[in-house]
């Protein structure tokens, strides 16, 4: 039985074809795909997909395994075994606000800004602080800087946007890569595949 895997487009697609390519794999038809979304890699058929809906694939079983970031496990959870960190596509999720300003001083309510309401909501919850959160989707640099919220919560890598945007890391939250996922089922049914390839994958990262 060959193996579905759903691969988060953009970046961390990229770095899984270097991934592929040192196991082995001819991965020419994920460089020149074109629109499609279902392509063969070696044994296997990659579906390219948002980093929420690999979890959605990976837990409903449509996809055998996925890569996806610790990120999006986090905040969207699922039923899957989490099997290896990847170690690439690194960043770290931060608490940043505007030079200057403090956000854990006083007593009052913090309003944060966040693209990761549940990341947000367990780390200030975690501290005991009282919060509002505001869910932006676009450049939630903009939040603070309009006046809209007391700080963010954001993936940062360099942390080179905060900077051109007046804004500081405040606190780090936790450090952030991609992983690779299986689902339950898939686990106990197709085990050999699975392990033959949880084995070429982890013996072959950098």
């Amino acid at each position: 039985m060959s193996l579905r895997i759903a691969l988060t487009k953009g970046r961390l697609e990229k770095e899984c074809v270097k991934l592929f390519e040192r196991i082995g794999y001819d991965c020419e038809v994920l460089k020149d795909k074109g629109r499609r979304l279902i392509l063969p890699v070696g044994e296997m058929e990659a579906v390219l997909a948002k980093p929420s809906d690999v979890i959605t694939y990976v837990t409903h079983g449509v996809c055998d395994v996925g890569v996806v970031g610790k990120d999006t496990i986090t905040e969207t959870g699922g039923r899957f075994y989490e099997v290896a960190d990847l170690g690439f596509g690194k960043c770290r999720f931060a608490v940043a606000a505007k030079a200057g300003s403090n956000v854990y001083n006083g007593s009052g309510r913090k309003i944060i800004a966040t693209k990761y309401p549940n990341v947000a909501r367990a780390f200030f919850d975690g501290k005991g602080m009282d919060i509002e959160i505001v869910k932006i989707e676009g450049s939630v640099e903009l939040a603070p800087l309009l006046g809209l919220t007391d700080a963010i919560v954001d993936l940062v890598e360099t942390g080179a946007t905060l900077r051109e945007n007046g804004l500081v890391v405040v606190e780090d939250i936790f450090e952030v890569s991609a992983r690779l996922i299986v689902n339950t089922a898939s686990m106990k049914l197709k085990q050999k595949e699975i392990d033959k390839f949880i084995e070429a994958v982890t013996t072959n990262l950098l």
